[in-house]
């Protein structure tokens, strides 16, 4: 199947530091584009995939589960560290859950990690009838283009295929055992109003992860897609602080440690 237009994969090639970025459940790249090339534009190299079962049609998603989804951002990950000295992981919603578990997982080949709106669990009675619902319903009303900002949609699927969010809900519970295993430094960004992730998910991530150097931003005028909303240039802003912030760090401690 064609991809939709907008929603093709993103990479630049830039310096020693490198940036996998993460999109969400029934999205794709494009809810994270303007977010690569503000890092692009700064020199750094950044990679955008496209998930699995995304960007095309929802009916693509029902042949997909969380392992190919996250075999997609390992195999990035795996890609990046070949080429560069520092690598980070963004990762928005669904891409925030893809971002903890490589982090989990990776440790120190990650240098820092930045959430938005990262989703935790699947909250309500829908989600608890998912294992009987998948086999009487293909799918349900899409949750793309929660967006505060007037005339700005995300390129999502007007559907949500039952199959695949049954995937994506054990693949949550999954990711919420890791998080004591997730130590690197994390800035985490969150929507007071978010109409798709509940904000007692970046509660409960804050609560379980072992990371030290935490900090956590409210994000006052923005929906869920916040990087595609009134609050982007913070998002893209701090982030990319962040990332100087660890880098000169790990110059230091290099130097020291040379010295």
């Amino acid at each position: 199947m064609p991809v939709l237009p907008g929603a093709e994969p993103y990479r630049h090639e830039g310096g020693e530091i490198g940036v996998l970025l993460c999109h969400g459940f029934t999205g794709s790249p494009q809810s994270l584009r303007p977010w690569a090339e503000y890092l692009a534009e700064r020199g750094l190299t950044v990679s955008l995939p496209l998930l699995p079962g995304h960007g095309t049609r929802w009916q693509d998603m029902q042949l997909t589960g969380w392992q190919d989804w996250y075999a997609e951002v390992d195999r990035e990950l795996r890609e990046l560290t070949a080429r560069c000295t520092t690598v980070f992981v963004f990762g928005l919603s669904m891409g925030g859950a893809l971002t903890l578990r490589l982090a989990a997982r990776h440790g120190d080949a990650i240098r820092g990690i930045v959430l938005v709106n990262p989703l935790n669990r699947m909250h309500g009675l829908r989600p608890a009838l998912l294992p009987v619902l998948r086999h009487l319903v293909p799918a349900t009303p899409g949750i793309a283009s929660d967006i505060a900002k007037p005339g700005v949609l995300e390129v999502g699927y007007d559907k949500v295929p039952l199959r695949a969010a049954y995937s994506l809900r054990r693949f949550t519970g999954l990711v919420d055992g890791e998080l004591p295993q997730v130590t690197q430094p994390l800035l985490l960004l969150h929507s007071r109003v978010d109409h798709v992730v509940d904000p007692a998910d970046s509660a409960r991530i804050l609560s379980r992860v072992s990371s030290t150097d935490v900090t956590e931003v409210v994000l006052e005028q923005s929906y869920h897609v916040a990087t595609l909303d009134h609050d982007a240039e913070q998002i893209f802003d701090r982030s990319y602080a962040f990332i100087g912030r660890l880098a000169s760090q790990e110059q230091t401690e290099g130097s020291s440690t040379g010295g």
